[in-house]
């Protein structure tokens, strides 16, 4: 991974897990990085506390991205503190909760993906990356079935995917790529338990099946690097392969 020494950078959802990790690793490679958060203010907090004992610079953001003022806000905030936004990471995702609105999957996996990455785009310095946190399950819905509950978030990530994918002629226009990243389930995130509990056995199942999951940290580590990689917009990354998924 290049040194980001000066780059600012926004990952959303990166109060826990994935997000939270390849946060703590952009800043250790010198990026300012933006913690973004929808409820859990404590918990992000910890992570921005986390940073800047280690001698980096963060700032924690609430901000639901489903709500356009919001979203406006989140990226504002990053320019107004850091004087610029060069990377955002799109790690945010969802569709599993109970009690939200009707088609909440596509609003968070698709709709607002896109709508986040308009607005970054606008303030985005000529050279940036959007990078996309996405699955396997979900980039290969089409092709391959996944369990019934995951089914709506896996077709709303990758119509999400398609409506970006869709936007890099207009971003290469202001010098910015775009980049999806893929990986299977990855051991102790929350869908993932999520899903084992649905159905037991089926972490160990799909472990079995893939060779190996990765961790938290370890899909972080992918993410991470996948925000200065030397590959063309467009790129899709198959983190770990995709044993059992493609034909």
């Amino acid at each position: 991974m290049s040194n980001l020494q000066g780059k600012t950078i926004l990952v959303t959802g990166s109060s826990r897990g994935v997000g939270a990790d390849t946060a703590q690793i952009l800043a250790e490679a010198g990026a300012n990085v933006v913690i973004n958060y929808r409820s859990k203010a404590p918990r992000a907090e910890k992570i921005v506390a986390a940073i800047t004992e280690k001698g980096g610079s963060a700032i924690a953001v609430g901000a639901d991205i489903t709500k356009e003022d919001d979203a406006q806000r989140l990226i504002d905030a990053a320019v107004n503190e850091f004087g610029g936004l060069d990377y955002l990471v799109l790690n945010a995702s969802g569709g599993m909760e109970s009690g939200m609105v009707e088609d909440y999957a596509m609003i968070l996996n698709r709709d607002s993906q896109l709508r986040l990455a308009r607005l970054a785009a606008e303030k985005m310095s000529s050279g940036g990356r959007i990078v996309f946190v996405t699955s396997h399950q979900a980039h290969f819905i089409r092709e391959v079935e996944t369990m019934e509950q995951y089914t709506p978030v896996a077709l709303s990530k990758r119509a999400g995917e398609d409506a970006l994918l869709e936007e890099v002629p207009a971003l290469s226009e202001k010098n910015i790529s775009l980049v999806v990243i893929s990986a299977d389930m990855i051991e102790g995130t929350v869908t993932a338990s999520l899903l084992n509990r649905l159905h037991p056995g089926a972490i160990e199942q799909r472990r079995e099946e893939a060779g190996r999951l990765y961790t938290v940290n370890e899909f972080a580590q992918e993410v991470a690097k996948m925000v200065t990689a030397d590959v063309p917009t467009g790129h899709i990354e198959l983190v770990g392969g995709a044993q059992g998924f493609i034909k």
